[in-house]
């Protein structure tokens, strides 16, 4: 089965393309997406009724590991796409993960979000 990369373009990250090619290969998945820790937005408050016990300013992977865009796909999965009309996230990755053809490679190192503004 022939594969390619894919990315968002939007992020920037120190992935090791060779280890996440090898684990996709390895994992016999369709698709595999790079999960990432992000750093929290807010600080995190733990509570114990109404006293704040703890206090930790943006906590990385508070809500654990999110879609870091960059893939590595199998050819078969472009018969998936119906046109423009296609979301990738909805339509594809979601079908993949519901028939457990969709992989994680844990990237716990650099990573970041590029935000682009255009008006």
């Amino acid at each position: 089965m022939q594969k390619f990369f894919l990315t968002y373009g939007d992020g920037l990250a120190n992935v090791d393309l060779k280890s996440l090619l090898t684990k996709h290969i390895s994992s016999d998945k369709k698709v595999t997406l790079t999960g990432v820790l992000p750093v929290g937005r807010f600080g995190a408050l733990k509570l114990n009724g109404d006293t704040v016990t703890g206090f930790t300013e943006k906590p990385v992977g508070e809500d654990g590991f999110i879609n870091g865009g960059f893939f590595v796909v199998d050819t078969s999965v472009l018969e998936m796409i119906k046109g423009d009309e296609s979301v990738w996230e909805t339509d594809i990755l979601s079908k993949l993960a519901l028939t457990n053809s969709l992989g994680i490679y844990k990237h716990i190192e650099f990573w970041q979000q590029v935000a682009c503004f255009l008006q």
